[in-house]
Formats: structure tokens, C-alpha cells, sequence
């Protein structure tokens, strides 16, 4: 298998595996009256929110400096461990993602995480008690 093909079966492989994750924490962690829909949504909401922190000229460098690092990480061929173990291989992925997520949305602050924010109501709600940020969205 080439190179590339194997990293990018990996990148995929490790935003599915952190995906689901995700979905099963915010599931646990849900606010009173939150859907099934709002958890499935939430990855691709994620996504969008980070490459708009990362165009967003009022956040400050260090917050790009940590979005770039998990995105090399993710892309990087080689792990903490290996990816061809079952469920333990995506394992480490899922938490360095998780902390850096937590990490980035802690340090860019709220207004920027409101500001930048695609998603419904919902899925602003869940990410705010999953990065513990103070207030309400």
C-alpha cells in the first residue's frame, strides 16, 4: 500500500474511532433534552469550528500552534501506539484529540468559541460542557 494511502486511511480511521468516541461522551454528558441527531452532528461542527479559530485574527498564535500540532499528529504515520492494534491502537489518538480539543477551545475562550461556532444550539451546549467553559453559551 503507498504512503499516502495508508496515512490517509489512518487520518480516517482516527477521526472515525474519535468520532464515535465523542458521540458516546457527549451521549453520557448530554444537556436535559438533547437528541441522538445533536451527537452525530457534533464531529463535523468540531471541524468547522476549529478551521474557523484558526482563520479567526483575534485568537491568539499559541491556540493555531496547538491546532496545528494535533493536526500533524493525526497525520503523522507513527504513534504512541500502533494503529493496527484493535481498539487500544486508536485509543491514544482519541485521547490526545480529546485534550487538545479541550486545550484549544479553553485557551481561544468563549467569545471566540460563540463567534466561530456552525453548529445548532444543541451541539454549542455540548461542547461547552465538554471543555468545561465558564457561563452559559
Amino acid at each position: 500500500m503507498e504512503v499516502a494511502t495508508r496515512i490517509g486511511v489512518g487520518v480516517g480511521g482516527a477521526l472515525l474511532v474519535a468520532w464515535l468516541a465523542l458521540v458516546l461522551y457527549v451521549w453520557v454528558r448530554r444537556p436535559p433534552g438533547a437528541t441522538a441527531g445533536a451527537a452525530l452532528r457534533l464531529l463535523p461542527d468540531v471541524i468547522r469550528l476549529l478551521r474557523r479559530v484558526a482563520a479567526d485574527p483575534t485568537v491568539h498564535r499559541g491556540v493555531r500552534l496547538r491546532l496545528l500540532l494535533v493536526f500533524a499528529y493525526l497525520a503523522f504515520p507513527l504513534d504512541l501506539v500502533p494503529d493496527f492494534l484493535p481498539v487500544i491502537g486508536y485509543a491514544d489518538d482519541v485521547v490526545i484529540v480529546a485534550a487538545a480539543l479541550r486545550s484549544i477551545v479553553r485557551r481561544a475562550g468563549a467569545d471566540a468559541v460563540r463567534r466561530n461556532w456552525p453548529g445548532d444550539r444543541q451541539g454549542l451546549l455540548a461542547v461547552w460542557r465538554l471543555a468545561r467553559l465558564p457561563g452559559s453559551p
